[in-house]
């Protein structure tokens, strides 16, 4: 059976010690680091861009799957591009044009994703999902780490999965907000296959084990 893929997110992680417990989240299964970018328009925080991006690339290969909450994404696709970015994702509200930025991240050599926030209704990426690498969905509203899964958010990884299925796309289809060993579980039976953590894991003493202990609870609801 295929484990679930873990993407901690950089954002719960201490920066002076970064490289330290990136290497234990993968040495414990992670298998994508996750870098939210918030630009303080789209979202009422600042957080990462390319200096953290950049130094992660120094010393790690693992795939970073970049989460842009930001007003005009497209400005950074090809900087991004540049820096070794695997996944880049965006928010539909967050710009015009959306199928050209989706096609331009492809052509890069990145895959393309699209995030919902919990009240934006799947309609917003219903016409594009052939062209989704990543399809995220915010189990809490965005901005900052530590809060708490969004119950209805299950209902609407349900709807996610069956839009997925009924056009044949392989995309994954990733949460984000408030999943811990408490909550994984019931997204994994839902329909999600990747799990963006934070506090779940860099917040916990052994890193490596709290990896391995979602994954472990997403097998035992199988």
């Amino acid at each position: 059976m295929k484990l679930a893929r873990i993407a901690p997110s950089l954002l719960s992680s201490d920066l002076g010690r970064l490289r330290e417990q990136v290497e234990a989240a993968l040495a414990g299964g992670a298998e994508w680091l996750h870098v939210d970018v918030m630009d303080g328009r789209f979202v009422p925080n600042l957080t990462f861009g390319a200096p953290l991006i950049r130094a992660l690339r120094r010393f790690t290969d693992a795939p970073l799957d970049v989460h842009l909450m930001v007003v005009e994404p497209e400005q950074y696709i090809a900087e991004y591009a540049d820096l070794g970015v695997s996944v880049f994702t965006f928010h539909p509200e967050a710009t015009v044009h959306v199928q050209r930025h989706l096609a331009a991240i492809r052509e890069r050599g990145m895959r393309a994703g699209l995030s919902l926030n919990p009240a934006s209704p799947l309609a917003l990426v219903e016409e594009v999902v052939p062209e989704l690498d990543l399809l995220l969905l915010m189990s809490v509203n965005p901005g900052f780490g530590g809060q708490s899964y969004l119950p209805a958010t299950t209902g609407k990884i349900r709807r996610a999965r069956a839009l997925l299925d009924r056009a044949g796309s392989p995309a994954a289809l990733e949460v984000d907000g408030g999943i811990t060993v408490e909550t994984i579980g019931e997204a994994w039976a839902a329909g999600a296959d990747t799990f963006v953590a934070g506090t779940a894991v860099f917040g916990q003493q052994d890193i490596g084990a709290a990896v391995a202990a979602l994954q472990r609870r997403c097998m035992e609801r199988a």
